[in-house]
């Protein structure tokens, strides 16, 4: 810390009572500790002497995500003495701040100002969530052009390969003859093949935990076709395939002792000659047969499928993660994403988990009442409900048909995506309750 610069944190008290020296420069420069603001003091020399930060009594990872980009370049030490716990997530909050997307631009990002590491901070746990967190905002960013089943499955055949992971992938017409029907109807239209991937790491004789993602990489809605508003951020819609393999990635890591799976359905809702078409039918790896109300409804099909082998194992801990439905950023925006659960224990969990991490999701109900606004007059069921109301809590329950029910099973609705730039939290894709999954998969199995 010798040569790096001093961070405080500091209130309008603590200012007073421990900068009285940097009194007169503060008030030159409308500085009075408030929470968000920030003060460049400069030492006999004219260079920045200290930075003050102002802060709240409590810290959380976003206190400082702002400063890498906001200081000039150079290298920032905290001065004040923190928890752990504290330490360790205002370290990742400056690591997840200084992240950029600049993979299509001429000029990248220069340097930036970085942050020694405290001495109590878990430096193992910030470089894997940052490594994971990176790597779902650029899977969700780049451009469904260079971003589709085939990258993803690349994208997979890399964390294998670095992890250790044995990995296997049923593509194209196999898809039918291994019996995904649903993975395969969906993405038959695309002249990108779609995908299974699934992918398995650890000690078979551990936890089970399985982990699904709905990775539909463009979705123009099919022949239901989407509005040109509707589709602009459909490059998105693969998020909650780019969050489980984000996950996995924390999880192999840090080396938490579970057997991992994960199952990535990657397709590509096109349109052409053979798309999907409304009202056709189709039976499922279940063998319940599913009416086509809506072709943009495509996300939940390609999940059944996936979901259903995934049950076959009878895993300890079932999540999946989806861009499922606008009903659920109409009822809790896009920054907090909702989460549905057949568990009240982990419910009770996750919530507390992700109000620890700073991370939170909320929980909305699998209420069994709507089920029935799935019924279909000529299949087993629709993949889309008679009304246009609870289209979240809906679209969960047509998943839970495809989870044996003593599974306990996470389904988590996300936007993936920032609409706004936040510290540490950049317009573009982002994961949404990652760190939080982490965290009760680690609870469940320490």
């Amino acid at each position: 810390m010798a040569d790096a610069i001093a961070i405080h944190l500091v209130n309008a008290e603590i200012l007073q009572a421990d900068h009285p020296d940097s009194a007169a420069w503060c008030q030159a420069s409308g500085f009075s500790g408030e929470v968000g603001t920030l003060c460049l003091v400069p030492d006999a020399a004219g260079k920045i002497g200290k930075v003050l930060v102002g802060s709240s009594d409590s810290v959380d990872v976003w206190t400082l995500a702002a400063l890498p980009k906001t200081l000039p370049a150079g290298t920032y030490a905290l001065a004040n003495k923190f928890s752990d716990s504290n330490a360790t997530k205002l370290y990742l909050g400056w690591q997840l701040g200084s992240y950029s997307f600049d993979r299509y631009k001429l000029t990248k990002v220069g340097l930036l100002a970085t942050l020694e590491a405290p001495e109590n901070a878990d430096l193992t746990y910030v470089k894997a969530a940052t490594e994971a967190t990176y790597l779902v905002r650029d899977l969700v960013t780049t451009p469904a052009n260079n971003m589709g089943p085939d990258q993803l499955e690349e994208t997979a055949r890399n964390l294998a390969d670095r992890y250790e992971a044995k990995i296997a992938v049923i593509a194209g017409g196999d898809l039918v003859v291994e019996n995904y029907p649903m993975i395969f109807a969906v993405g038959k239209a695309s002249t990108r093949a779609p995908r299974l991937i699934d992918m398995r790491w650890g000690n078979p004789d551990a936890p089970s935990i399985t982990l699904v993602g709905k990775g539909v990489c463009f979705d123009s809605g099919g022949l239901d076709i989407k509005s040109a508003a509707g589709m602009r951020l459909m490059k998105k819609d693969m998020g909650g395939a780019a969050q489980v393999l984000g996950l996995a990635q924390m999880i192999m890591e840090i080396g938490l002792p579970v057997s991992l799976r994960v199952l990535v359905a990657a397709v590509e809702n096109s349109i052409a000659g053979n798309a999907l078409r409304p009202l056709d039918i189709l039976t499922s790896r279940k063998g319940t047969t599913i009416e086509i109300g809506n072709t943009d409804a495509e996300g939940r099909l390609v999940l059944a499928d996936a979901l259903w082998e995934a049950s076959s194992e009878d895993p300890d801990l079932l999540i999946d993660c989806a861009t499922l439905t606008g009903a659920a950023r109409v009822a809790l925006g896009t920054e907090l994403p909702a989460f549905f659960c057949n568990d009240e224990q982990v419910t009770a969990t996750l919530l507390k988990v992700g109000q620890t991490a700073d991370d939170p999701l909320w929980n909305l109900p699998l209420h069994n009442a709507y089920r029935s606004m799935l019924d279909s007059p000529v299949a087993d069921m629709n993949n889309i409900a008679n009304g246009s109301y609870g289209g979240s809590i809906t679209a969960a329950l047509f998943l839970q048909e495809f989870i044996q029910p003593d599974i306990p099973w996470i389904h988590v609705d996300l936007m993936a995506y920032n609409l706004r730039s936040l510290p540490g939290r950049p317009e573009g894709g982002d994961a949404m309750g990652m760190r939080a999954l982490f965290e009760l998969i680690k609870q469940r199995v320490a």
